[in-house]
């Protein structure tokens, strides 16, 4: 689905974000990609949503190349990618409906069934109670929901999760991952999930890909790359002294 041919990124000041990147993201698949602060996860995760664009190399969605699209075409691209941040990302000052609600209304939907949107997605994610709250009530699980909820609005058929769970404790941190579990297979998403906790990705995810200062040093399924690794940097994530 998703396909990043000789991506490089380099910044104004000349730092290299990434070097000839080469992934393929299956559809339907939950995809971790790990590494160290500063591997370049966050910058990757901005050239697929098309926030970024790469020095050099495409990045492909359903074989179309972002740099491609016009502006009408990239916002189309948009609509079709979810994204939940660490920080929850919600306006304190909107219930949470009102939250989840925003991305409809920039879309233009009309009330009537933003309204039947939004109901239908917080009884999604487990919140329908908590609709004419605002953010500062909620527990950090209840305000990832309300984030999760926000990015399915479109409906979109990928979801990016930038350190969804960092900010989470652990019991929460499951009750997060088994939601994205069922919504994988439930509404086929392919969800791709930056993390630096390894125990997120052996929950979660099925293929993995691991960055260090910029560059790919592997990936594939995680039962392979975990056991067989003899990459120092997967093994200094994994804890491992091989």
């Amino acid at each position: 689905m998703i396909e990043l041919k000789s991506i490089s990124k380099r910044f104004p000041d000349g730092t290299a974000a990434l070097t000839d990147i080469d992934l393929v993201i299956p559809r339907g698949s939950v995809f971790g990609i790990i590494g160290r602060s500063g591997a370049g996860k966050s910058t990757l995760l901005r050239l697929i949503n098309g926030l970024e664009r790469p020095t050099s190399g495409e990045v492909l969605i359903d074989g179309t190349s972002i740099a491609t699209l016009k502006p009408a075409g990239l916002r189309a691209l948009r609509q079709r990618i979810g994204m939940i941040f660490q920080s929850f990302g919600l306006l304190a000052n909107r219930s949470i409906a009102g939250n989840v609600a925003l991305p409809l209304e920039l879309a233009g939907m009309p009330r009537a069934h933003r309204d039947a949107r939004v109901a239908q997605l917080l009884d999604h994610v487990g919140i329908a109670a908590k609709a004419q709250a605002y953010p500062a009530s909620l527990s950090g699980g209840q305000r990832q929901r309300v984030g999760i909820a926000r990015a399915l609005a479109t409906r979109p058929d990928i979801l990016l999760c930038d350190e969804a769970t960092s900010a989470l404790d652990p019991e929460t941190t499951r009750s997060v991952l088994a939601l994205l579990a069922d919504l994988n297979r439930d509404m086929g998403l392919t969800i791709i999930l930056i993390t630096h906790e390894m125990e997120v990705v052996r929950a979660i995810c099925d293929h993995v890909a691991v960055l260090d200062h910029g560059r790919l040093v592997e990936s594939g399924p995680v039962d392979t790359v975990f056991a067989a690794s003899r990459e120092q940097a997967t093994l200094a994530l994994l804890g491992e002294d091989r």
